[in-house]
């Protein structure tokens, strides 16, 4: 497991940690660390988009995800 991105502590977090953050996996996958708004926006995706129940909409930081972009593979 790779991060991916600036860590928190660089993004303005006093304790670096408790903050939304991503990492890549051995497998290639990505993991995402942030706030959980299921319930929020679950009514709000377009109509071309669903979530299995076992999947839950979460949400970082513009930040988080723009220091991220760098380090994300194009393919």
């Amino acid at each position: 497991m790779r991060r991916i991105g600036t860590p928190p502590s660089a993004r303005g977090s006093a304790t670096g940690a408790n903050c939304p953050d991503i990492f890549e996996l051995s497998d290639g996958r990505f993991a995402v660390i942030g706030t959980d708004l299921t319930e929020e926006l679950d009514g709000k995706l377009p109509g071309d988009a669903s979530r299995a129940d076992y999947e839950r909409i979460v949400v970082v930081s513009r930040r988080t995800l723009i220091d991220a972009k760098a380090d994300i593979p194009d393919a």
